[in-house]
């Protein structure tokens, strides 16, 4: 199992732009397949974004594709979210996920087996 924890999180403007960082432990973190969700209150958790082991792939949802980009540095065990050209729409908790699948299996699943604990990102117009 690997623990995952997330920080980056804030108050931003819209127009204005957050790094997100996910700090794992626990088990060789270039092993693990990560992805970024977020979820609003009442809301289904929504899937982000997923990058491969090595970090050659990554896939976007359609809300992001263009603003965020997802990136990984294997040597620090660190998995990143740029957010650009944020909106009032990005609003939400932010969360961190890794799963021992192979990127080409959970890029269709988006299932995950762990979890952090989210970061707040709020986006003001």
């Amino acid at each position: 199992q690997v623990q995952l924890v997330e920080s980056g999180g804030g108050l931003v403007q819209a127009g204005g732009s957050l790094r997100l960082s996910c700090a794992a432990s626990g088990r060789t973190f270039s092993s693990y397949t990560m992805g970024w969700f977020r979820q609003t209150p009442g809301k289904e958790r929504e899937f982000v974004a997923v990058i491969s082991r090595s970090g050659g792939n990554t896939y976007y949802a359609d809300s992001v594709k263009g603003r965020f980009t997802i990136s990984r540095d294997n040597a620090k065990n660190t998995q990143y979210l740029q957010m650009n050209s944020l909106k009032p729409e990005d609003t939400a908790v932010y969360y961190c996920a890794a799963d021992a699948k192979k990127w080409t299996t959970v890029v269709i699943t988006r299932e995950f087996g762990s979890w952090g604990q989210g970061t707040q990102v709020t986006v003001s117009s």
